[in-house]
């Protein structure tokens, strides 16, 4: 596995070590590898969400360019598409 030297600040190498202490990992490495796993989770997540927002995007200029407009004020339909947006998100 290859090595690599982290300059942690006073504050993180507390965190580190209190997190081995408690045994929760075995060691700092354990650490820095459960956090890179959390932030690549973190990075997959939102590109989904991001594609998700391109394709509705693309779908609701499809739409407008067929003559399909939403019901009630622009802000009414953007509301109604943030409300949709949470719900899917929820589920």
């Amino acid at each position: 596995m290859p090595t690599r030297n982290v300059v942690l600040t006073e504050q993180q190498e507390t965190f580190v070590g209190e997190l081995v202490e408690t045994g929760r990992y075995q060691n700092a490495s354990e650490v820095l590898r459960e956090g890179l796993r959390l932030l690549t989770d973190q990075i997959q997540r939102r590109n989904a969400e991001l594609a998700d927002i391109q394709a509705g995007v693309i779908v609701g200029f499809d739409q407008l360019e067929r003559g399909e407009f939403a019901k009630g004020t622009g802000e009414e339909a953007i509301e109604r598409a943030f409300k949709h947006a949470v719900e899917k998100r929820g589920s």
